[in-house]
């Protein structure tokens, strides 16, 4: 049940009321009982007429749904797919829409996988660049090469291990690619 309509309802008043109140139309409280999230000076306006706090206003249940964790610890674990070339992108992406689990967990495990592949790459071309102008020796790009892949290992391994403590990331990002 949408909160607006839970709190509309222990108050007795009827949508036409409540946008008489708030001055909101009723086509808009209308929208936000069908699942609509309120915003701004709408989300603020309601919970002042209802005498709540915004956050309690706001229809949680998206937060709080149910994700099928083991799901996502195995969307995690696909990006161990990194020795095909750029597979652990699309992989983890494929199995992610395939399984139609889109949610903001694993579109942070595909946006943590696209920000280390383009670090790794970079580094990598850096090194060469370097590499040349310093005369360095060939044994460096071995270990240029195995350092990314161990690090990813990490990454991906740190992430499942708190997708299943905490159903949460460990490594996470605060923007998405996707």
């Amino acid at each position: 049940m949408p909160k607006l309509l839970e709190y509309r309802e222990k108050l007795n008043l009827t949508q036409d009321e409540l946008a008489e109140k708030s001055g909101i139309s009723v086509r808009t409280i209308q929208r936000i009982e069908a699942g609509a999230t309120p915003k701004g000076f709408t989300l603020k306006t309601l919970a002042k007429v209802l005498n709540i706090s915004d956050a309690q206003l706001l229809d949680n249940s998206t937060e709080q749904q149910l994700f099928n964790y083991q799901l996502i610890k195995l969307i995690n674990l696909s990006s161990l797919f990194f020795f095909i070339p750029l597979g652990n992108i699309f992989i983890p992406l494929i199995f992610m829409y395939l399984k139609k689990e889109v949610n903001h967990i694993t579109k942070q495990i595909i946006s943590v996988q696209i920000l280390w592949t383009i670090i790794s790459f970079v580094t990598f071309l850096l090194f060469i660049f370097i590499k040349n102008w310093l005369s360095l020796s060939n044994q460096l790009t071995l270990v240029v090469l195995i350092l990314p892949v161990l690090v990813n290992l990490y990454i991906i391994i740190r992430n499942t291990v708190e997708i299943d403590k905490q159903n949460k990331l460990y490594i996470k990002l605060n923007f998405s690619f996707i």
